[in-house]
This record gives C-alpha cells, sequence and structure tokens, in this order.
C-alpha cells in the first residue's frame, strides 16, 4: 500500500510539473515556483548559509529613516507649541505638547493591522515603501506648521500611513536562516532604539538655527521663518534617500498562484491517502493557524510585549523630567548636554550590544531565558534610582551612564526575545498580520504611556517628604512594579510558546 501510495504521489507530481512548467523541482522534493520572488530568497539561503548583510543593510536603514522622525520633535517642541500661539498660559504648552506628541502612536494604533494583512496580501516590500515614502511627505509637512492643528494632523498621517515595523520585522527573518534571525530581530531593535536616541539629538541642535547658528542662517531665509524645518528635512532627506534605496530590495512573500491547480492536485492525493485521524488533526492545526486571536502562543506573547513597551515609553519620558529636574525635587539637576551625552553613549552601547553580544547570548540560553533573566536584573537598576541624587561630578556621570547602558541593553534584550518569540508563533503567510497586530497593540500603550508618566511625576515631586516612598522614589517603585508584572508573565501557564522553544 505504501508502494502504491508513493508511485501514485510521484505520477500526480510529475502531472503537475508538466502541467504547470514554473515549477521546478529541488533537492529533497520540494518545488520551487520559477517568478516567485519568496522561493527565490529560499533558494538563495539554501545555497548560501553566510549572513545576508545587504538585506540587513536594507533592514537597518529602513527601520532608522522611520524612528528618526518619531523622537527628533521631543527637544524643540514645547518652543513649537509656543511659537504656534495655541497655549494661552505658559502652564497650558506641556498639555497641548502632550497631544501633537501622542497622534502618531494613535494614527498607527489606528492601522497596524491593516498594513500588515496589506504586507500578507500584496507583499512585504509595496508597504514598506508607501511607508518610507510617508515620512518623507508628512515629515516635512510637519516642520513647515503654521498652526497647531496642521502639526496635529501631519503626525497623525505620518502614524497612520506608516505602516512599516510589523512588515520589516517579518521580512528581517524572511531573508536569513533560523540561525541568523536572533541577529536579524536585533537589527530592527537596535536600530529603533539608536533613531529613538539619535532623532532628540538632531532635533535638539537643528531646531531654531537662525537664533543658534546667525552666522549662517538669516532671520529673513526658511529657516528662519519656518524655525523647526531644518531638523525635519534631513531626517526627511534621509528618508528620501533610504526609499530611493529601497526600489532595489528583494521581496520575500510567497506568490504562488500560477501553480495553485498543479500543487492542489498533489496536495488533494496526499489528503486522500493518509489516515483519517492524520486528516482531522491536519484540519484542525489549519483552522488553528487561520485565526491569529486563537494562536495563544502569539497572544500572549503579545500582551507582554505590550506590558514591556509600557514600561520603556514611561521610562523614556521619566529619564529626561527626572535628569534636568532641579534637586530639590528630587532630580539630578543636569543640562540637557549632559543628558544627550549621556544618551548618546547609550546608544553606541546598543549598536555593540545587539550586533555582536546577544546574538551569542540568545544562542545559549534562548529567547525566553534572555527575556527572564533581562526583566529580573532590570528591578535592582531601576531601584538605585533614586539614590543618585545624593552624588554630583564626575561620579555621577559614570554611574548614570553606567545605569543608563544597562538599563537600555536589557530592554533591548526583552523587546528583542519577544519578536523572535513573536515571528515563530505564526507562519509566513500570517507574519504580515501578526506583527501588524502587535504594533496595534503597543501603540496603544504607547500613546497612553507618556500621558500617565507625565501625570506620576508630577504628582510625585509635590510629595518630597512623605515617610513612604517621597517624591521620585514612588516614580521608580511604580516602574519596578510593571516590570515585575512583565517578568511574572513571561513564565507558564501565561505564556505559551512555539515549539521549538518549549524546553527553555
Amino acid at each position: 500500500m505504501e508502494e502504491q501510495y508513493h508511485d501514485e504521489l510521484r505520477q500526480h507530481e510529475a502531472a503537475a510539473e508538466s502541467s504547470v512548467p514554473l515549477l521546478e523541482k529541488r533537492a529533497g522534493g520540494v518545488l520551487y515556483v520559477e517568478g516567485c520572488p519568496g522561493c527565490a530568497i529560499d533558494r538563495r539561503k539554501a545555497e548560501n548559509p553566510d549572513i545576508p548583510y545587504s538585506s540587513f543593510l536594507y533592514v537597518w536603514v529602513i527601520t532608522l529613516s522611520t524612528a528618526l522622525p518619531i523622537s527628533s520633535l521631543f527637544p524643540y517642541l514645547y518652543f513649537m507649541i509656543r511659537d504656534l500661539h495655541v497655549a494661552k498660559r505658559t502652564e497650558d504648552i506641556g498639555f497641548y505638547a502632550g497631544f501633537v506628541g501622542a497622534s502618531f502612536m494613535f494614527g498607527r494604533f489606528l492601522t497596524a493591522t491593516i498594513w500588515g494583512i496589506a504586507a500578507d496580501r500584496i507583499g512585504r516590500k509595496p508597504v514598506i515603501l508607501f511607508s518610507v515614502f510617508s515620512v518623507v511627505v508628512f515629515n516635512t509637512l510637519f516642520g513647515l506648521s503654521v498652526t497647531y492643528w496642521m502639526a496635529i494632523a501631519t503626525r497623525f498621517l505620518m502614524g497612520a500611513l506608516n505602516g512599516l515595523l510589523g512588515p520589516i520585522k517579518a521580512y528581517s527573518i524572511e531573508v536569513c536562516r533560523p540561525e541568523h534571525e536572533a541577529l536579524a530581530l536585533s537589527l530592527v531593535s537596535t536600530s529603533w532604539a539608536i533613531g529613538l536616541i539619535i532623532g532628540p539629538a538632531l532635533g535638539g541642535y537643528l531646531a531654531l538655527p537662525a537664533e543658534k547658528y546667525p552666522n549662517i542662517f538669516s532671520p529673513d531665509s526658511l529657516f528662519g521663518r519656518f524655525p523647526y524645518f531644518l531638523p525635519c528635512l534631513c531626517t526627511s532627506v534621509f528618508a528620501a534617500v533610504v526609499l530611493t534605496g529601497c526600489l532595489w530590495m528583494p521581496e520575500t512573500l510567497h506568490k504562488h498562484k500560477a501553480s495553485e491547480n498543479g500543487k492542489q492536485s498533489v496536495d488533494a492525493l496526499e489528503a486522500h491517502l493518509i489516515d483519517p485521524q492524520e486528516k482531522v488533526e491536519e484540519s484542525d492545526s489549519v483552522d488553528t493557524k487561520k485565526s491569529l486571536f486563537k494562536n495563544w502562543p502569539l497572544m500572549s506573547s503579545i500582551i507582554v510585549y505590550c506590558i514591556f513597551s509600557y514600561h520603556d515609553m514611561a521610562y523614556t519620558e521619566v529619564f529626561s523630567l527626572w535628569a534636568e529636574s532641579d534637586k530639590k525635587y528630587g532630580g539630578l539637576g543636569l543640562s540637557s548636554q549632559d543628558v544627550g551625552q549621556t544618551l548618546g553613549i547609550t546608544g553606541g552601547s546598543l549598536l555593540v550590544y545587539q550586533m555582536f553580544i546577544y546574538p551569542r547570548i540568545n544562542k545559549v540560553l534562548g529567547p525566553i531565558k534572555c527575556c527572564q533573566i533581562a526583566a529580573a536584573l532590570c528591578i535592582p537598576i531601576l531601584f538605585t534610582y533614586p539614590y543618585m541624587t545624593y552624588l554630583s561630578g564626575a561620579a555621577l556621570s559614570i554611574i548614570l551612564t553606567i545605569a543608563s547602558v544597562l538599563k537600555n541593553n536589557i530592554s533591548a534584550t526583552i523587546i528583542t526575545s519577544i519578536f523572535i518569540l513573536q515571528n515563530n508563533a505564526v507562519s509566513q503567510d500570517q507574519r504580515g498580520a501578526a506583527n501588524g497586530l502587535a504594533m496595534t497593540a503597543m501603540s496603544l500603550f504607547k500613546a497612553v504611556a507618556p500621558a500617565g508618566a507625565g501625570i506620576v511625576f508630577s504628582w510625585a515631586q509635590k510629595r518630597q517628604h512623605t515617610f513612604i516612598l517621597p517624591g521620585d522614589h514612588m516614580v521608580f517603585f511604580l516602574l519596578n512594579m510593571i516590570e515585575l508584572l512583565g517578568l511574572v508573565l513571561t513564565f507558564k501557564p501565561f505564556l505559551a510558546v512555539p515549539e521549538q522553544y518549549d524546553r527553555n
């Protein structure tokens, strides 16, 4: 019976190949489809086990081009709102600035899942190209904003029309072999983190150029009349260069419509000859795959991802406020230049760590252990932050820089590990939608986190002399509670993991 099955299967394969000449068999009996971009990538991966440096370069610069505009506005947003004359009192500037800062994440929250589904239907490349194009257009328009509502609208549209982060994560692991997936996803998180650090530096140095560099920029020039256009223009030019380069990037999505009939004939024979019980189990597996919401390994990892993303965004909001606030309020009394120097060193450490250290750690421990150990280490580090106010001078700079480097690399370890779990919890045809769903949930949490952190920080500064958790002790205690919640959720039975990581 088994010999008859194999004979009939070979006959149907031969018939399929003869009726659909686009099929080409490789070693092992697996069929490639000529003209299918996904098959071309699979063929290249099978023939070349090395790291695909050119494809990884695309991942790096594309992610960076999106990350830069997100955070570059924060150093000058206060002054931009002031100059738009929307706030009647100085105390109201922060209120209006918060809506501009949150509009990008709110726009992405509304459309991220749609863009993920589109990436699974039409391909990764078209979504990526359109997303980078939207950055070029709406980031430029934001720098030319002359009213408050124009600033809100351009930031919202840049978020809503930018569906890049989900598809680029799917793309990054589809261009490489499984042993390089940790490096691929670490490139995404590293480029994103460095963009969020370099962006504010660009905004701080390039905003208000006529005031800062009067010998170069006249008050009557374009950059004098639009004082916040220069940093937006620089990031948009970089995005335009990336967009041009992306025209030559390869697609990774499989497109087999031309060979569907032939493939179905072979699949139909296999379905007819296999054991009925196996057919039922296979049918159940397919049904489960079809619904992302029934895929608990995916959904549990998304929930954990949202908790840690909320923590990271709240920490980012609090860090600058705490470091620059006066010591009598529990802060460090540092200048924006001191904070920028600390963040610059942190960004450099992220690049080295994610490129050379994290992939080796992940190879030994696996993504789950990496995530759990990193979350556990983060708690004692944050516990030390309020006590830094007793330091000064070089000792403060050194300790703060070390703490910032450790904290941000730990956060990158957690997020990259969760990326790996998410992308291995689904098949390729659902990977874009899965990442889009994760981006939707994460964007909502990141839109809420800055407002929540700002409210708590303001409240904590008014309780400097309370007996229990005075001042900023309360802020970092609450951050640790969020981190502890995320750590607890990384264990079974809550976090269901893909089979290949079940041993962890």
